[in-house]
């Protein structure tokens, strides 16, 4: 053996004795390594060229499903949002372009995307009925608002294919303030990266997601001097004081705005008469904001005679028997009148959609097993969204789509920085928008039979002192929290906010 070869071999066992120990340093440098190394996450985007016909008109235009990463100051990826928009082509700066989301919070943008503005729909019965098993038609959406608005849906983080990256505090954008401040940056670098700082623009959402406009409104006009300017607001099924959602002892308002619910509800059943539900809303709005609310305020000094009375309009109005009233106090919560208007029937009616009947594992319970309004939709519009993103624009993840994501629930921050006492009233944040910015217009939708955010709380808190009332329209659709799933109102809906859009040119 030569003394190279010898020396080779000694080398050689050498390794083989110390590899282990080496092993582990070098494993141990590069995790060093690695974790100096800031995260990076390539955005995904997927475009498809589509045609369809939209309020009359036919339309070419891009569909773009796209993830947006937004970072910590240290560069570090933090969330990542996912956006889907359609651009009329050929691109036209000088159009509308419309930002929409839901609300939860944690709700994708599924139900307003594929109900009632998308360019295609998912098909579910118009009647209140269950949507009952698959397949669900996937339906062209002559209702789209394509032809007068280029569209933005959005899906702030905990929603829908947006997340939080490991490690992200999620205090960091599940509240008020920072998810608002989330949503506001995805606009703005939407509109960097589309060219469209000059273009109209209206900003809108549904539920939570109309308190999610008031809040994204004051970011994106009032937060920095970098502004952008809004033409308007479209508040769908609009929840702003939530003082008119908290019937906590003390709390009159909470049954004083649910009461002209309560009696459009009593209509459409059959527990009450009136020529139209608008006549029987009417008078309980009268009714709710004069002898009622003076006698919830009266408390325990409230006459014998006068409790009374009130106690038999009352009972006129909403179906209920003057005994019931009597044992609530007059002070009747929505969840009981659920359980109690069809008890006779055995049926329970929707929170959501009042329309909607289900029935209960027993006719015996204060309060409902579960929402008929929303198990009777939801099958429907998971796959419509599952379909539509993966299937036909190509989106490619291993996550589940959120419709009504938890994470952000759990977490959510439901107080302001400065404060604004024991309920969130964000409406103030709309009349300050609209008081400096004398070309921005509201447009409220509302649902006679929603009793998730009751159209007289919505009336309650726009007409309230700041808010310029010349610059607020009301709409009103016989349907509930989603009035899109009636066909009629959908294309109504539609309709007048088309309306609303053109007007503001």
């Amino acid at each position: 053996m030569t003394k190279n070869r010898i020396l080779a071999g000694l080398c050689a066992a050498t390794a083989l004795t110390l590899a282990p120990q080496a092993v582990a340093a070098q494993d141990s440098t590069d995790a060093a390594a690695a974790a100096e190394q800031p995260l990076t996450i390539e955005p995904q985007v997927r475009t498809r060229d589509m045609t369809g016909t939209f309020g009359g008109q036919r339309v070419s235009y891009t569909a773009t499903i796209a993830e947006t990463v937004l970072k910590a100051d240290d560069g570090k990826p933090e969330a990542v949002i996912v956006t889907t928009s359609y651009v009329k082509q050929p691109r036209d700066t000088a159009r509308p372009v419309f930002f929409l989301f839901n609300g939860g919070p944690g709700s994708g943008s599924v139900w307003l995307q594929m109900g009632a503005f998308g360019p295609k729909r998912v098909a579910i019965p118009s009647d209140a009925r269950d949507d009952g098993a698959p397949p669900y038609p996937l339906l062209d959406n002559p209702d789209s608002l394509l032809d007068v608005a280029d569209l933005v849906f959005i899906d702030p983080p905990g929603t829908g294919f947006s997340y939080l990256t490991d490690g992200t505090d999620p205090k960091k954008y599940y509240g008020l303030e920072p998810d608002a401040e989330a949503v506001a940056k995805v606009i703005r670098l939407w509109l960097n990266n589309n060219g469209r700082w000059n273009s109209p623009k209206y900003l809108g959402g549904e539920s939570y997601g109309t308190t999610r406009t008031a809040m994204v409104a004051r970011e994106l006009e009032g937060a920095t001097y970098n502004d952008v300017g809004l033409n308007g607001l479209i508040l769908i099924s609009t929840i702003l004081d939530f003082a008119g959602r908290e019937p906590t002892p003390g709390n009159e308002m909470a049954y004083v705005v649910t009461l002209p619910n309560m009696a459009a509800a009593a209509y459409y059943h059959g527990k009450v008469q009136a020529p139209s539900v608008e006549a029987i809303v009417e008078e309980a709005r009268q009714f709710a904001i004069g002898p009622f609310a003076t006698a919830l305020l009266k408390g325990q000094d409230l006459p014998d005679a006068e409790r009374a009375s009130v106690r038999a309009e009352l009972s006129r109005l909403t179906g209920l028997s003057e005994q019931y009233l009597d044992n609530a106090d007059l002070r009747v919560t929505d969840q009981r009148f659920y359980k109690e208007l069809l008890r006779d029937r055995g049926l329970t009616i929707g929170r959501l959609d009042s329309r909607y009947t289900g029935q209960d594992y027993d006719n015996a319970g204060e309060y409902p097993d579960d929402d008929p309004s929303f198990y009777g939709i939801d099958a429907g519009y998971t796959a419509a969204i599952n379909s539509w993103a993966r299937d036909t624009l190509g989106f490619e993840t291993d996550r589940e789509y959120q419709s009504i994501g938890r994470e952000p629930g759990r977490n959510w921050q439901w107080t302001l920085n400065q404060g604004r006492g024991a309920y969130l009233n964000v409406a103030p944040f709309i009349g300050q928008a609209m008081r400096q910015n004398s070309g921005l217009r509201t447009f409220v939708a509302q649902g006679y039979y929603d009793f998730a955010t009751p159209f007289f709380g919505a009336e309650y808190s726009l007409n309230r002192t700041g808010i310029p009332q010349d610059r607020v329209e009301f709409h009103y659709y016989d349907a509930g929290h989603m009035m899109y799933v009636r066909d009629e109102d959908r294309a109504k809906l539609s309709s007048d906010i088309r309306a609303f859009i053109r007007s503001g040119r």
